[in-house]
């Protein structure tokens, strides 16, 4: 029956130091967007310029992504994860020091490279600290915290600048990150069997095959709690071999669509990052105040969207994790396309971003949950490596594509692109399937009944 002594709950420690580092970085990845109009004008920068600033970044994060995975699976997460977040702060800094465009785009490329391995060694911890049933929500909680930050970023960049200056907004920003390393350098292992804050009831807990879900008979091949007949059938529900070598990950066409999509959605998602203040300031012509205001109701929007899509594919939909997906790209075509007609009240503006905010991020974290059910545990920081390699050349490419676009056509083009890319994702998303893992090489003919059956 297992250890009935009840379980510890530290993996929710772990989730809530995730989220805290999660956010600083996505602090002193935002702050750039408050800060634009005043380096635009202080650096003599075209829109061009900014575009590629922001490209600078993600290209230098999408280049440590997959060398991140790797290391996470060979040597742990601990010392590399600790590095990254002090360095990010440093990178922060280095920042508010910039004295021309170029020393700008240098700095905001070690900023990437900083922040690079964060990502996947979340996700690695995730994978490891958390059972099957709570990986959804646990995602969700982690994308969350990286939209937490713009939520909060604008009002406060808009009172550091009025009271002090640009400068200062990075100077402030650079002083956590060290902190909450110094934190999970101390408290986080690499493993829950190796935390003394951890108890045997909850490490088996964590160490369920597939928390919450009931086995057929054969009991080697696992099925979901929820049966939902007509979804799995719309969703291409198939029972999987969990990929288990490099070479097996490169090849599989559902880890290069999600990351295809996630590459589109990420663009989409630092496009309203880098250029909602300036489209704020230039076409709506608001306060700074109301930018500030204004400019963060997305990313509301987005903590919402991320916790409820979370709950929604562990709770509604099984663990499964393309209805939310499919939910997000199919929406986020109509809402940008929407943002055509985009009111100049602050108010409803700020609701319509809202709701984007919210729609945009629903399926969002199941881009990067998604290869835990597709993968070994061992090849699952790889396989998120590849995805999230992907998402950070969307978010290099899309801000500057937009930044050519507003140099040569207007913000209306650029709405049209945006709602374009959201239905490339869309078909993306179409074309893979729902993974069921199975445990070993054991018949699934007992399963495959079921599925028949649908």
């Amino acid at each position: 029956m297992g250890n009935l002594k009840k379980k510890t709950g530290f993996r929710w420690f772990v989730l809530g130091l995730i989220f805290f580092i999660y956010m600083i970085a996505g602090a002193d990845r935002s702050n750039i967007g408050m800060v634009v109009p005043y380096i635009k004008e202080s650096f003599q920068m075209s829109n061009t310029d900014i575009g590629a600033m922001a490209a600078f970044f993600y290209v230098a994060y999408a280049i440590v992504q997959i060398p991140s995975g790797h290391l996470y699976g060979k040597r742990g997460v601990r010392h590399i994860f600790s590095g990254a977040v002090i360095l990010t702060s440093i990178a922060t800094f280095i920042m508010g020091l910039s004295n021309s465009a170029a020393h700008l785009k240098a700095a905001r490329a070690i900023l990437g490279f900083a922040e690079g391995p964060i990502n996947i060694g979340s996700l690695t911890t995730i994978n490891r600290w958390f059972p099957t049933k709570e990986k959804g929500i646990a995602t969700g909680v982690f994308m969350a915290s990286i939209k937490f930050a713009p939520a909060f970023v604008p009002p406060v960049c808009a009172w550091i600048i009025m009271m002090y200056g640009w400068r200062e907004v990075f100077y402030i920003f650079a002083i956590p990150g060290t902190f909450f390393a110094i934190l999970w350098w101390f408290l986080v292992k690499d493993n829950p069997k190796d935390s003394r804050f951890v108890n045997e009831a909850e490490l088996e807990y964590i160490n369920q095959a597939d928390a919450g879900t009931p086995a057929v008979k054969d009991k080697n091949v696992p099925v979901r709690r929820n049966t939902h007949t007509t979804l799995d059938k719309l969703i291409r529900t198939r029972i999987v071999t969990p990929l288990a070598t490099n070479m097996q990950v490169l090849r599989s066409w559902n880890v290069w669509a999600c990351a295809l999509g996630y590459f589109l959605l990420v663009g989409i998602t630092y496009t309203i990052m880098t250029w909602i203040p300036t489209y704020l300031v230039h076409v709506k012509h608001f306060s700074i105040i109301k930018v500030g205001l204004v400019a963060s109701a997305p990313w509301v929007g987005a903590v919402i969207g991320n916790l409820l899509g979370g709950m929604a594919s562990d709770k509604l939909f099984g663990s499964r994790r393309k209805p939310t997906m499919l939910v997000t790209t199919a929406s986020t075509v109509v809402l940008m396309y929407a943002l055509l007609y985009a009111p100049s009240d602050p108010t409803a503006l700020g609701l319509l971003l809202l709701t984007a905010g919210i729609f945009l991020n629903f399926g969002y974290s199941m881009f990067l949950a998604y290869p835990m059910g597709i993968t070994t545990k061992e090849k699952c920081p790889f396989a998120a490596s590849i995805v999230n390699t992907a998402g950070s050349l969307g978010g290099a490419f899309a801000p500057f594509i937009v930044g050519v676009i507003l140099d040569t056509f207007s913000w209306d083009s650029v709405f049209i692109f945006l709602a374009g890319i959201s239905l490339a994702a869309f078909f993306l998303v179409v074309s893979m399937i729902e993974p069921i893992a199975k445990e070993t090489n054991a018949s699934a003919e007992s399963f495959n009944a079921k599925i028949k059956a649908f």
